[in-house]
């Protein structure tokens, strides 16, 4: 069992890799097989469908992108304050461009499940979850803002990602900057939300 689970993540690991490289239309079970190193069929036989090939890899890549828990707990242990705020946004840049063709699959992704119900589901899911996350480690943090503030700087995160990784406007401004004026354009002055609203939402 456990070598068939190890087989799988291998494989949506290859899958991820031919969607980032060659996008939706090149992603087959053939090029699957091929990527991994493994024979033809081997693909098919853990995912029976396009469905399901493209399903797995919305899973996979969530593990993929999984906070380090002790980078994690180094940065909740610190004073809530805006440098604080800015340290996990620039933690979240660092991991989602360490391994830039991750974060390229995962905007084919995105884009594939706008025409694939079953594969917006899954990844919606996981999506959600991140965000959820985001949100309760900013809240238990005694960050300023809660859930709006975080979502604020999630639709600001992916056009910066989207810029770094794709095709570029070529502003010239560094990164670690940008960062520095999204928190403090969209989170500073704001009061931090109670520890116990699982939304995050502002304090009354």
């Amino acid at each position: 069992m456990a070598r068939n689970v190890e087989r799988r993540a291998a494989l949506a690991d290859a899958g991820l890799r031919v969607l980032a490289a060659t996008g939706a239309r090149g992603l087959t079970h053939r090029a699957v097989d091929a990527e991994a190193g493994v024979p033809v069929g081997t693909a098919s036989n853990y995912f029976r469908s396009r469905d399901a090939l493209l399903g797995a890899l919305g899973e996979r890549i969530m593990e993929r992108f999984a906070p380090d828990e002790e980078v994690l707990a180094a940065l909740g242990a610190r004073e809530p304050s805006l440098e604080l705020v800015t340290d996990y946004v620039r933690y979240v840049v660092e991991r989602t461009t360490r391994q830039p063709e991750l974060t390229r699959a995962l905007f084919e992704l995105r884009l594939e499940a706008v025409r694939r119900p079953d594969l917006a589901r899954i990844l919606g899911d996981t999506l959600r979850r991140g965000y959820r996350d985001d949100v309760a480690f900013h809240v238990a943090a005694g960050l300023p803002g809660g859930a709006f503030e975080v979502a604020l700087l999630h639709y600001a995160m992916d056009g910066l990602l989207l810029d770094l990784l794709t095709t570029s406007v070529d502003a010239g401004f560094d990164a670690d900057e940008v960062v520095s004026a999204f928190v403090s354009r969209l989170v500073a002055g704001v009061r931090p939300a109670r520890p116990a609203d699982p939304r995050g939402a502002p304090a009354a």
